[in-house]
């Protein structure tokens, strides 16, 4: 069987923890951030897991995992 491809714009956006889990960094904290507010921009800083019923897709971007 032939190897698999990683989605390359997958593999730039998710990384993976040291348990399994899927981290990613939010949108919406690069431009135009004078309207926003800084409670907004502040948890828009943090890095987030993606959420269980979305896992199943980014696993099958990365077969390798990174």
């Amino acid at each position: 069987m032939p190897k698999l491809k990683t989605n390359r714009a997958a593999a730039k956006r998710f990384r993976f923890t040291k348990t399994g889990k899927i981290k990613y960094k939010k949108a919406y904290h690069n431009h135009i951030l004078t309207k926003k507010g800084m409670k907004r921009k502040r948890r828009l800083r943090q890095v987030s897991l993606v959420h269980n019923s979305n896992v199943k897709e980014v696993l099958a971007l990365m077969p390798y995992r990174g």
